[in-house]
């Protein structure tokens, strides 16, 4: 039996499982914390790697390896390949002025003109997580650390670099997934803007082709083999896959094919529809990334996720259990209440100074369980608007995998379906981006024109009939905070 090994090196820590690499069984699983913050030295990642590997029992046994991470972190590296500064995150918010710089900048002033170029250009318009923002960003506030860059990579690009004990710039590697998510990759042509990264860092062009880039390996190509001797680990008979961003990974760990479509409820929300052609949005809405296996991966975010619910539960004052009996005793369209979940503003749609609000409420309808459903369906309809920001650039979307913390409410569970409009599927709860880095790896193992076929049991599959009233009644709810917000 030939074992492989996944890694999820995300903000919070290092997971790692290893799986069968021709059924994905699990073996073994161990995890690592890191710190908290919004800037971190990348030598805690690896810290936190090794500690991971160490409570796996090791990776004697294990015949590849493939690391996903978290997307955009700033690696900047010297000549000789130290860590120049600590690494900004993709939550680290400082470079939201310059992606406004960027955007301005691109289209000489003319900032419709500048959504259009960039969204042309890389699939993505410019916000505060993006790599090429944190950039500028570094140009603008520490010119002299700006002038040392010899090198950027991304987190995962970084600790696969590092697992290979070669320690030359030239070795550098990432996968498109990752490299999409820069803001100075196009993920169609398959190259790098050398022209995005010096328009980013205040140089000439001529100057941001010495900067050295990872080679972008293929979905399924071996990028490396492990160092014969890594701080005292002899790795050299693992084989190095390329790896993937976080949410191509946990793509590639769910099975996802065009035409289905995760939604992620975590802190954040997150929808990732897998798409055979690229998307290019200029209102920035929709960032055009891509996926791990060559194809697309479209994808909208929100600042508010599962928390809405907990946030809902703490003013009911009830468990999860009674607010999930609450919410689903209340029917439909909770009565009139309609509850628009901006309470940490928003991303999707763009409102970064909205709030919440609570409206359509009478003395009949405030009861404790329509509250409780009001919030479910709120967070539902949010997510349901970030579905059409999706199938307005043209991906096919006919079914929707339900993931995340916020999969665990029963409430969630039972109404996405009518809210979505779509059938639901939830896959038992797992760590799907180690899950999907794993799969890359055994790929690389086997070849061919596709990942093994990993099965998933336990899985739910959920069905039933639109509800477009309670829709219709949180979009006209939405559109009028959107007119008190709009920047």
């Amino acid at each position: 039996m030939a074992l492989v090994a996944g890694v999820d090196s995300s903000t919070q820590s290092c997971k790692i499982v290893v799986r069968d690499a021709a059924t994905g069984a699990l073996v073994r699983e161990a995890r690592a914390s890191h710190p908290d913050g919004t800037e971190v030295h990348p030598g805690q990642w690896w810290r936190a790697l090794g500690e991971a590997i160490d409570a796996v029992g090791g990776l004697g046994d294990v015949a590849a390896l493939s690391v996903g991470g978290q997307q955009h972190g700033m690696v900047v590296l010297d000549a000789d390949g130290e860590v120049i500064r600590p690494a900004l995150l993709w939550n680290d918010t400082r470079s939201a002025g310059a992606a406004r710089d960027l955007i301005a900048e691109l289209g000489e002033g003319d900032e419709a003109a500048g959504h259009a170029a960039w969204a042309d250009a890389v699939g993505s318009v410019p916000v505060a997580s993006l790599t090429v923002a944190k950039l500028r960003w570094l140009a603008d506030h520490e010119p002299e650390n700006a002038r040392r860059v010899a090198a950027v990579c991304l987190p995962h690009d970084w600790l696969t670099w590092r697992l290979s004990g070669v320690q030359s710039l030239e070795t550098l590697t990432t996968d498109r997934s990752d490299a999409s998510g820069t803001g100075y990759f196009d993920s169609v042509a398959n190259a790098y803007r050398h022209d995005l990264l010096a328009l980013a860092l205040r140089i000439s062009e001529e100057e941001a082709e010495r900067i050295v880039l990872p080679r972008v390996a293929g979905p399924h190509e071996a990028a490396a083999r492990g160092g014969d001797d890594v701080e005292g680990r002899d790795l050299s008979r693992l084989v190095l896959g390329p790896g993937c961003g976080d949410n191509a990974g946990a793509a590639l760990g769910l099975g996802l094919r065009p035409g289905q479509t995760s939604v992620s409820l975590g802190t954040s929300g997150v929808v990732a529809a897998v798409s055979a052609t690229p998307t290019h949005d200029a209102s920035g809405l929709v960032t055009g990334f891509a996926d791990a296996t060559g194809a697309f991966l479209p994808l909208a975010c929100t600042l508010n996720g599962a928390r809405v619910l907990d946030a809902a539960k703490r003013v009911l004052g009830v468990t999860y259990e009674e607010f999930d009996a609450l919410a689903l005793s209340a029917e439909p369209g909770a009565g009139g209440l309609v509850h628009v979940p901006y309470l940490e503003g928003e991303r999707t749609p763009n409102l970064p100074g909205a709030t919440g609000e609570l409206t359509g409420m009478t003395l009949a309808n405030l009861t404790p369980a329509n509250f409780a459903r009001a919030a479910v369906e709120g967070l539902l309809c949010l997510m349901g608007a970030c579905l059409d920001a999706v199938r307005a650039q043209g991906v096919r979307i006919e079914e929707v995998t339900l993931v995340g913390g916020g999969a665990k409410w029963a409430c969630v569970r039972s109404l996405s379906p009518s809210v979505l409009g779509v059938p639901v599927r939830v896959p038992p709860a797992g760590e799907y981006v180690a899950v999907g880095a794993a799969r890359q790896a055994a790929w690389v193992l086997a070849g061919g024109d596709g990942p093994p076929a990993w099965r998933i049991d336990g899985v739910e599959r959920l069905s039933a009939a639109p509800d477009p009233a309670v829709r219709a009644a949180y979009e006209a709810a939405a559109a009028l905070v959107a007119q008190r917000f709009a920047p």
